[in-house]
């Protein structure tokens, strides 16, 4: 129980990689807050907490815009008087040709990917430190370090992300420390995966939601305490591996 008497915010954890997070930190102990903006994605990952024995609160929340953060963390203060841990995982995605690729959905996916995790990291600071310290997680992307067509928006959303972390980390520390996880290929549904899909991976299969549940619980404890500013690429080995054409 690594997470005992510990506050943390797991923001879009209605569902994916998100759920997984805030299951695993509710199994370790943590009080978890389901930052959610879909009443129904959130509502099932509560219940779903609560009926296994762990301690979860769906708060609706928007990352991207000011006052709904505002809001969530005057409900966590209120209700809790701390937080300790901040994920700050909430996030859209669109790719499509770069000439149909329009302002309003540029401007959507930063608000969101980007824009929401400085709202969400400047809010929490003061209650983080006003409870001792803690840790702010971002989750952040493969595609800020590689990329393909169509995939502008995502890409800089991730890339700002990763700028935005170290930047966190020499602002806000010593007391919270500030680290990013980017993920690679995480399996959450959808279409059957294919043998070839784990044999391009050097690790030999495909990521699952728990790969990146199990470094964020590190970076949430005081095992990781000697980092901060840093990124951890979890992708089975994709990004070292050379692709040449046949």
């Amino acid at each position: 129980m690594r997470l005992t008497d510990r506050i943390a915010i797991v923001t879009g954890s209605g569902q994916g990689i998100g759920r997984s997070i805030a299951e695993t930190f509710a199994r370790e102990g943590a009080t978890v807050i389901i930052a959610e903006k879909s009443p129904e994605a959130g509502q099932a990952a509560e219940a779903s907490i609560r009926d296994t024995g762990g301690s979860a609160h769906f708060f609706k929340t928007d990352v991207a815009d000011p006052r709904s953060v505002e809001h969530l963390m005057r409900r966590v203060d209120e209700q809790f008087g701390a937080l300790h841990v901040l994920v700050n995982n909430a996030g859209v995605s669109h790719f499509s040709p770069i000439d149909e690729l329009t302002v309003e959905t540029w401007d959507a996916i930063l608000n969101v990917n980007l824009r929401g995790p400085f709202l969400c990291s400047q809010a929490a600071a003061p209650l983080m430190r006003r409870s001792g310290g803690g840790s702010i997680i971002q989750i952040a992307s493969t595609r800020a370090l590689m990329s393909e067509p169509g995939n502008e928006a995502y890409a800089a959303s991730k890339g700002g992300l990763l700028a935005l972390t170290h930047a966190l980390a020499n602002s806000l520390g010593p007391d919270i420390r500030v680290n990013a996880i980017c993920p690679g290929w995480i399996h959450i549904g959808g279409d059957p995966l294919r043998p070839i899909d784990h044999a391009q991976h050097p690790a030999g299969r495909v990521g699952r939601p728990q790969d990146i549940a199990n470094a964020c619980l590190f970076l949430a404890t005081d095992e990781s305490s000697f980092m901060t500013g840093q990124r951890l690429v979890i992708d089975g080995g994709m990004t070292i591996k050379m692709i040449y054409a046949d």
